[in-house]
């Protein structure tokens, strides 16, 4: 369906505004003020003026918490100062990834400082790793359609993309199917595996049903193009450690690959399903403004499409 010139600009201007957090990610919101996550800790008030570290705030003074929950865990960093602890900061140490996707962040007291700036609370929390902590988002996605076949318009005259969802069992807000990045691994395969166990519930699957799956989905998951890369506004962040992830998009066109499948919460999801892409969307940390990238994306190569439909006619 050929869309009216309106069509176009309503698209445009309604992403342009949705995407703005993730262009102008220059300060953080959800790691400042109120209790850290799974914890009674209160966090040190930073307000707005004072989140830049070359801002003088002399009165800041936040307490240090590392949860007791990560001490010992294959995954964490021992506490600075151990002996047998020497990271190489700002740089791949070993297996561990300890660079950032934001450039060279400062070392002080030996310990990484967050590079948005302060968030009321020192140590780790809950992140295992000193500095950047490295997640991978999956960001799959697909037209929905009516019950003609069609593709679902909005009031709007545009197309509505949906994505798939999970709901972490942890805060109860709905997110992308994402997780860590393994040492040594990489991200797009940390992409696929995180899907496979949030979304699809492989963890539960027999052998067969593994192998199945994999063959089938292998190929599209290759496809996948970087939507993202950078800082996450996320509440487990600390000055010490913050999560940084690089989101994928693995766009099914028309519905055959992903579009039909039937979804199973695995890992530590408690619910899973295919979402719409509204402007009232709500996610978890900076995820919103993720999906709003893919959906500014998905539209312009929608139009074009239509444009070329719309010049073969005429020619």
């Amino acid at each position: 369906m050929s869309m009216t010139t309106i069509s176009l600009i309503i698209i445009f201007s309604t992403v342009l505004m949705m995407r703005a957090g993730l262009a102008t990610m220059a300060t953080h919101f959800k790691c400042r003020g109120g209790l850290y996550p799974r914890s009674k800790v209160e966090r040190f008030p930073v307000p707005d003026d004072k989140v830049i570290w070359g801002t003088p705030y002399k009165e800041y003074a936040p307490r240090n918490y590392t949860s007791p929950h990560i001490t010992g865990k294959p995954w964490a960093d021992p506490e600075i100062g151990e002996p047998d602890f020497q990271p190489q900061w700002n740089k791949l140490d070993y297996d561990v990834n300890r660079e950032s996707y934001l450039g060279e962040y400062a070392i002080i007291n030996r310990v990484p400082r967050n590079p948005i700036g302060r968030t009321g609370i020192i140590g780790r929390g809950v992140l295992g790793r000193w500095g950047p902590n490295h997640a991978a988002d999956p960001v799959v996605t697909r037209w929905k359609t009516c019950e003609t076949g069609g593709i679902e318009l909005t009031k709007d005259n545009i197309p509505t993309l949906q994505f798939v969802a999970i709901k972490r069992g942890d805060t109860g807000e709905w997110a992308l199917p994402g997780g860590m990045v393994d040492p040594g691994e990489r991200v797009a395969a940390a992409a696929f595996r995180e899907f496979q166990e949030e979304a699809i519930n492989s963890l539960q699957m027999t052998d067969d049903q593994r192998e199945t799956w994999q063959l089938e989905f292998e190929k599209f998951f290759s496809g996948g193009e970087i939507m993202y890369c950078g800082y996450v506004d996320d509440p487990r962040n600390t000055d010490n450690a913050w999560m940084e992830t690089l989101a994928i998009n693995f766009h099914d066109e028309d519905g055959s690959v992903v579009g039909g499948l039937k979804l199973h919460a695995g890992d530590d999801a408690v619910g899973v399903r295919w979402v719409d892409i509204t402007p009232d969307l709500k996610l978890y940390a900076s995820h919103k403004d993720i999906v709003y990238e893919v959906l500014r994306k998905r539209l312009s190569m929608y139009t074009e499409d239509d444009d070329d439909e719309d010049r073969k006619k005429r020619g």
